[in-house]
Protein backbone atom coordinates (compact mmCIF):
# COMPACT_ATOMS: atom_id res chain seq x y z
CA UNK A 1 0.00 0.00 0.00
CA UNK A 2 2.89 2.30 0.67
CA UNK A 3 4.39 1.51 -2.62
CA UNK A 4 0.83 2.50 -4.06
CA UNK A 5 0.53 5.64 -2.03
CA UNK A 6 3.67 6.81 -3.00
CA UNK A 7 3.36 6.10 -6.56
CA UNK A 8 0.34 8.10 -6.35
CA UNK A 9 1.86 11.05 -4.63
CA UNK A 10 4.43 11.28 -7.95
CA UNK A 11 1.66 10.96 -10.29
CA UNK A 12 -0.01 13.94 -8.82
CA UNK A 13 2.90 16.11 -7.97
CA UNK A 14 4.06 15.17 -11.98
CA UNK A 15 0.24 16.41 -12.94
CA UNK A 16 0.26 19.33 -10.99
CA UNK A 17 3.82 20.53 -12.81
CA UNK A 18 2.41 19.98 -16.27
CA UNK A 19 -0.44 21.45 -15.49
CA UNK A 20 1.76 24.91 -14.81
CA UNK A 21 3.41 24.72 -17.78
CA UNK A 22 -0.16 24.00 -20.10
CA UNK A 23 -1.23 27.24 -18.30
CA UNK A 24 1.71 28.79 -19.60
CA UNK A 25 1.04 27.47 -22.81
CA UNK A 26 -1.88 27.73 -23.36
CA UNK A 27 -2.82 31.95 -23.26
CA UNK A 28 -5.39 33.15 -25.38
CA UNK A 29 -5.42 29.57 -27.24
CA UNK A 30 -9.17 28.01 -26.78
CA UNK A 31 -9.46 25.33 -24.33
CA UNK A 32 -10.04 21.74 -25.34
CA UNK A 33 -12.90 20.04 -23.10
CA UNK A 34 -11.78 16.68 -21.05
CA UNK A 35 -13.40 13.37 -22.42
CA UNK A 36 -14.90 11.55 -20.11
CA UNK A 37 -14.87 7.57 -21.20
CA UNK A 38 -17.64 5.45 -19.33
CA UNK A 39 -17.36 1.53 -20.43
CA UNK A 40 -18.66 -1.60 -20.82
CA UNK A 41 -16.52 -4.22 -18.57
CA UNK A 42 -15.12 -6.24 -21.66
CA UNK A 43 -15.42 -4.04 -24.12
CA UNK A 44 -12.29 -2.66 -24.39
CA UNK A 45 -12.78 0.61 -23.20
CA UNK A 46 -9.28 1.14 -21.59
CA UNK A 47 -7.57 0.80 -24.58
CA UNK A 48 -9.94 2.89 -26.76
CA UNK A 49 -9.59 5.67 -23.76
CA UNK A 50 -5.70 5.21 -24.17
CA UNK A 51 -6.30 5.65 -28.46
CA UNK A 52 -7.70 8.87 -27.98
CA UNK A 53 -5.83 10.23 -25.64
CA UNK A 54 -2.38 9.59 -27.86
CA UNK A 55 -4.40 11.02 -31.09
CA UNK A 56 -5.45 13.41 -29.29
CA UNK A 57 -2.19 14.69 -27.40
CA UNK A 58 -4.48 14.65 -24.10
CA UNK A 59 -3.19 13.75 -20.28
CA UNK A 60 -5.11 10.00 -19.44
CA UNK A 61 -6.64 9.56 -15.88
CA UNK A 62 -7.48 6.27 -15.15
CA UNK A 63 -10.36 4.71 -12.85
CA UNK A 64 -7.71 3.22 -10.02
CA UNK A 65 -5.55 6.64 -10.64
CA UNK A 66 -8.61 8.67 -9.85
CA UNK A 67 -10.25 6.70 -7.37
CA UNK A 68 -6.95 6.88 -5.72
CA UNK A 69 -6.70 10.58 -5.75
CA UNK A 70 -9.73 10.45 -4.31
CA UNK A 71 -8.96 8.69 -1.10
CA UNK A 72 -5.32 9.78 -0.59
CA UNK A 73 -5.56 12.46 2.02
CA UNK A 74 -2.33 14.10 0.69
CA UNK A 75 -3.32 13.79 -2.58
CA UNK A 76 -6.42 15.93 -2.99
CA UNK A 77 -5.22 19.25 -1.50
CA UNK A 78 -2.18 19.14 -3.53
CA UNK A 79 -4.58 19.23 -6.26
CA UNK A 80 -6.77 21.91 -5.55
CA UNK A 81 -4.28 23.78 -4.93
CA UNK A 82 -3.41 23.80 -8.70
CA UNK A 83 -6.44 25.92 -9.01
CA UNK A 84 -6.36 29.51 -8.76
CA UNK A 85 -9.19 31.13 -6.73
CA UNK A 86 -11.45 31.74 -9.19
CA UNK A 87 -10.88 28.45 -10.49
CA UNK A 88 -11.70 26.96 -7.76
CA UNK A 89 -14.77 29.46 -6.64
CA UNK A 90 -16.09 28.24 -9.88
CA UNK A 91 -15.61 24.36 -9.19
CA UNK A 92 -17.24 24.65 -5.56
CA UNK A 93 -20.12 26.45 -7.38
CA UNK A 94 -20.38 23.93 -9.64
CA UNK A 95 -20.21 20.90 -7.14
CA UNK A 96 -22.91 22.66 -5.48
CA UNK A 97 -25.50 22.93 -8.62
CA UNK A 98 -24.47 19.67 -8.92
CA UNK A 99 -25.77 18.21 -5.33
CA UNK A 100 -29.30 20.04 -5.68
CA UNK A 101 -29.52 19.58 -9.50
CA UNK A 102 -29.37 15.68 -9.24
CA UNK A 103 -30.62 15.67 -5.80
CA UNK A 104 -27.53 13.76 -4.26
CA UNK A 105 -26.76 13.46 -0.63
CA UNK A 106 -22.54 12.94 -0.94
CA UNK A 107 -20.94 10.98 1.33
CA UNK A 108 -17.31 11.88 1.97
CA UNK A 109 -15.89 9.68 -0.81
CA UNK A 110 -18.45 11.87 -3.20
CA UNK A 111 -17.32 14.70 -2.16
CA UNK A 112 -13.14 14.09 -2.54
CA UNK A 113 -14.24 12.45 -5.95
CA UNK A 114 -16.12 16.11 -7.15
CA UNK A 115 -13.10 17.73 -6.28
CA UNK A 116 -10.66 16.03 -8.08
CA UNK A 117 -12.66 15.33 -11.61
CA UNK A 118 -14.04 19.02 -11.13
CA UNK A 119 -10.23 20.07 -11.01
CA UNK A 120 -9.11 17.37 -14.23
CA UNK A 121 -12.05 19.68 -16.00
CA UNK A 122 -11.13 22.87 -15.06
CA UNK A 123 -7.66 21.89 -16.25
CA UNK A 124 -8.76 20.50 -18.81
CA UNK A 125 -7.22 18.91 -22.33
CA UNK A 126 -7.71 15.00 -20.27
CA UNK A 127 -9.38 11.97 -20.87
CA UNK A 128 -10.94 10.42 -17.77
CA UNK A 129 -11.66 6.70 -17.78
CA UNK A 130 -14.77 5.85 -15.71
CA UNK A 131 -15.41 7.55 -11.84
CA UNK A 132 -19.40 8.67 -13.05
CA UNK A 133 -17.09 11.92 -14.61
CA UNK A 134 -19.64 12.45 -17.61
CA UNK A 135 -21.74 12.91 -14.31
CA UNK A 136 -19.95 15.14 -12.68
CA UNK A 137 -18.28 17.62 -15.28
CA UNK A 138 -21.07 20.85 -16.90
CA UNK A 139 -21.60 20.45 -20.15
CA UNK A 140 -19.00 22.95 -21.83
CA UNK A 141 -15.96 21.30 -20.45
CA UNK A 142 -16.97 17.43 -21.40
CA UNK A 143 -17.40 15.26 -24.41
CA UNK A 144 -19.00 12.19 -23.29
CA UNK A 145 -17.92 8.65 -24.48
CA UNK A 146 -20.02 5.40 -23.91
CA UNK A 147 -17.77 2.11 -25.02
CA UNK A 148 -19.69 -1.06 -25.61
CA UNK A 149 -19.84 -4.20 -27.54
CA UNK A 150 -22.14 -7.30 -27.41
CA UNK A 151 -21.59 -9.50 -24.26
CA UNK A 152 -20.61 -12.70 -25.79
CA UNK A 153 -17.93 -10.76 -27.43
CA UNK A 154 -16.84 -9.14 -23.79
CA UNK A 155 -16.71 -12.29 -22.12
CA UNK A 156 -14.58 -13.79 -24.50
CA UNK A 157 -12.13 -10.40 -24.19
CA UNK A 158 -11.92 -10.99 -20.43
CA UNK A 159 -11.82 -14.92 -20.63
CA UNK A 160 -8.27 -14.11 -22.93
CA UNK A 161 -6.84 -10.66 -20.94
CA UNK A 162 -6.92 -12.89 -17.65
CA UNK A 163 -6.50 -16.10 -18.93
CA UNK A 164 -9.76 -17.53 -17.25
CA UNK A 165 -12.55 -20.61 -17.98
CA UNK A 166 -15.38 -18.63 -20.33
CA UNK A 167 -17.43 -19.27 -17.40
CA UNK A 168 -15.77 -17.59 -14.75
CA UNK A 169 -15.14 -14.75 -17.74
CA UNK A 170 -18.77 -14.71 -17.63
CA UNK A 171 -19.46 -14.15 -13.70
CA UNK A 172 -16.64 -11.01 -14.01
CA UNK A 173 -18.64 -9.39 -16.30
CA UNK A 174 -21.36 -9.74 -14.60
CA UNK A 175 -20.32 -8.59 -11.36
CA UNK A 176 -18.32 -5.43 -12.31
CA UNK A 177 -21.41 -4.60 -14.76
CA UNK A 178 -23.53 -4.60 -11.90
CA UNK A 179 -20.81 -2.84 -9.80
CA UNK A 180 -20.78 -0.37 -12.18
CA UNK A 181 -24.99 0.94 -12.72
CA UNK A 182 -24.84 0.41 -9.19
CA UNK A 183 -22.11 2.96 -8.53
CA UNK A 184 -23.64 5.58 -10.35
CA UNK A 185 -27.17 4.90 -9.65
CA UNK A 186 -26.13 5.17 -6.11
CA UNK A 187 -24.15 8.44 -6.59
CA UNK A 188 -25.64 10.08 -9.38
CA UNK A 189 -29.20 8.75 -9.31
CA UNK A 190 -28.76 8.01 -13.48
CA UNK A 191 -28.79 5.49 -15.54
CA UNK A 192 -25.18 4.23 -16.94
CA UNK A 193 -26.72 2.77 -19.46
CA UNK A 194 -28.72 5.31 -20.81
CA UNK A 195 -27.69 6.42 -24.66
CA UNK A 196 -28.97 10.39 -23.93
CA UNK A 197 -26.03 10.27 -20.87
CA UNK A 198 -23.47 10.74 -23.95
CA UNK A 199 -22.39 11.98 -26.64
CA UNK A 200 -20.95 9.23 -28.75
CA UNK A 201 -21.73 5.60 -28.40
CA UNK A 202 -18.80 3.19 -29.19
CA UNK A 203 -19.76 0.07 -30.23
CA UNK A 204 -16.35 -1.90 -30.38
CA UNK A 205 -17.68 -4.95 -31.90
CA UNK A 206 -17.57 -2.83 -35.39
CA UNK A 207 -15.07 0.23 -34.84
CA UNK A 208 -11.23 -0.07 -35.04
CA UNK A 209 -9.12 1.61 -32.16
CA UNK A 210 -7.83 4.05 -34.25
CA UNK A 211 -11.34 4.66 -36.26
CA UNK A 212 -12.41 5.55 -32.92
CA UNK A 213 -9.31 7.78 -32.11
CA UNK A 214 -9.48 9.32 -35.06
CA UNK A 215 -13.44 10.53 -34.92
CA UNK A 216 -13.47 11.94 -31.60
CA UNK A 217 -10.55 14.17 -32.52
CA UNK A 218 -12.51 15.22 -35.03
CA UNK A 219 -15.32 15.85 -32.75
CA UNK A 220 -12.73 17.83 -30.86
CA UNK A 221 -11.69 19.93 -33.73
CA UNK A 222 -15.46 20.94 -34.39
CA UNK A 223 -15.81 21.66 -31.00
CA UNK A 224 -12.94 24.45 -30.99
CA UNK A 225 -14.09 25.30 -34.88
CA UNK A 226 -17.53 25.36 -35.27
Amino acid sequence: MKTKRRSIDQIVEEQVQAWQIMHRERVGKPELPVITVSREPGSGGKLVAARIAEKCGLDLFHQEVVHEMAINAQAEPRILESLDEKRLSTLEDWISSLIHRRHIWPDEYLKHLMKVVGTIGKHGKAVIVGRGANFILPPEKRFRVRVIAPRKDRISNVAREFNVPMEDAKRRVIKTESQRIAFVRKYFNADISDPLNYDLVINTKTCSLDAVGGAVCGMLRHWLHP
